[in-house]
């Protein structure tokens, strides 16, 4: 399971301009998400530093219906800052990063390989392998990835009885997994000098409760 570009889209702005790559009626907020916590790359970078960015996720956190106001969103002026802050929060700490990007990190009350192994069960009802080349089952990207998948299938079956099963599937996953671990990760993060990524979890742990209960942006 690869993460790429959401499918491009154009959000307008507040001011009248334009934000290529956006449109939260049409775009994919689970593989958004993956992308945009992603391991650090070019493309995501120079996505996330467009100027009008904050605008639209200031839309975002509206139609997400986020507790307070929106706090901003703060970016890093170079590539070379943004991959080392990323690095020094999720991938680099002792005994382990300020906030690992892993169930098992936060879930504390089962073993790894328990966690892995359901992971992958949910996986495998979809005929999806995680690559463990890449990532680990109980991996932010990996999970997204596969509710991305399993939305999609979803909305492209024609058998209803199929279509009932994906979306309990969908629930199950949010309710026994993300849901059991990002909230907390969140919640962590605000602790850490992180700029961006900090409202970026939160918004994402927000879409996920509203999934879960059935709500849509």
């Amino acid at each position: 399971m690869g993460t790429e570009m959401p499918t491009p889209m154009v959000l307008e702005a507040t001011d009248g301009t334009a934000i290529p790559g956006l449109d939260w009626e049409q775009t994919d907020l689970y593989r958004f998400f993956a992308f945009t916590l992603a391991p650090p790359s070019r493309e995501c970078f120079a996505f996330l530093s467009q100027a009008a960015l904050p605008t639209g996720l200031h839309d975002l956190w509206h139609r997400l219906e986020c507790a307070g106001d929106y706090p901003g969103f703060a970016w890093f002026t170079s590539y070379e800052d943004y991959e080392a802050s990323y690095i020094a929060v999720f991938d680099v700490g002792l005994p382990e990063p300020p906030v690992p990007l892993f169930e098992s990190a936060h879930d504390k009350t089962h073993p790894a390989q328990e966690i892995a192994l359901e992971n992958t069960f949910f996986y495998e009802f979809l005929g999806l392998r995680s690559d463990p080349n890449v990532a680990v089952p109980d991996y932010l990207v990996t999970q997204l990835e596969f509710l991305s998948a399993l939305r999609y299938t979803a909305e492209n079956t024609a058998d209803e009885q199929t279509a009932g099963a994906l979306a309990r599937a969908e629930t199950e996953f949010l309710e026994r997994h993300l849901l059991n671990w990002l909230p907390k990760a969140a919640e962590k993060l605000q602790k850490a000098e992180a700029p961006g990524f900090g409202l970026l979890m939160t918004l994402l742990a927000q879409f996920l409760r509203r999934k879960h209960a059935g709500e849509s942006c």
